[in-house]
C-alpha cells in the first residue's frame, strides 16, 4: 500500500473541506463530531427530481381545473413594466434557495468524508491508546 498517496489524497480532503467551509462563511462554527450525523429525513434544501412534484401537494390531491371556454382575443393593450422590486425580491429568493442548496450538498460531501474517516480515526485512537497503555504498565513493572 502507498501510504504517501494515501496522505496526499487525505491532505486533498482535508483542504476540500477547510474550502467548503470558508465558502459557506462557518468560520466561528465548531466542526461537527464523530457522532453528528446529516439528517436524511429532512428535504428542506434538496433538489427535486424531475419526476417529484414541486408544488407540495400529493398527486392524488392535484385535480385539473376544467378548461376555460375559448374567448376572443381582447385589442393588445400595452403591458405595463413589471415593477423592479418584485424582480429584486425573486432575485434574492434565487439567491436564497442556493445558498440553502449549496449548504445542503456541502453538509453531504462532510458527512461522506466524516464517514470514510471514521474507521482510520478509529483504528489509529486504539493504537495510540494501546501504545500508551503498554508504556504505562512497562513503567510501573
Amino acid at each position: 500500500m502507498d501510504t504517501s498517496n494515501q496522505l496526499q489524497k487525505s491532505a486533498h480532503l482535508l483542504d476540500d473541506l477547510e474550502s467548503i467551509r470558508q465558502l459557506l462563511g462557518d468560520d466561528n462554527l465548531q466542526p461537527p463530531l464523530l457522532t453528528d450525523t446529516v439528517e436524511q429525513g429532512s428535504d428542506e434544501g434538496q433538489i427535486p427530481m424531475l419526476f417529484d412534484q414541486v408544488g407540495g401537494k400529493p398527486q392524488a390531491e392535484i385535480i385539473e381545473p376544467p378548461a376555460p371556454p375559448p374567448t376572443p382575443a381582447p385589442a393588445p393593450v400595452a403591458a405595463p413594466a413589471p415593477a423592479p422590486a418584485s424582480s429584486v425580491q425573486q432575485g434574492a429568493d434565487v439567491m436564497l434557495h442556493l445558498n440553502d442548496e449549496l449548504r445542503a450538498a456541502a453538509q453531504l460531501i462532510m458527512q461522506d468524508v466524516i464517514d470514510d474517516f471514521a474507521p482510520h480515526i478509529e483504528t489509529e485512537i486504539k493504537r495510540r491508546l494501546d501504545a500508551r497503555m503498554e508504556r504505562l504498565l512497562s513503567h510501573y513493572e
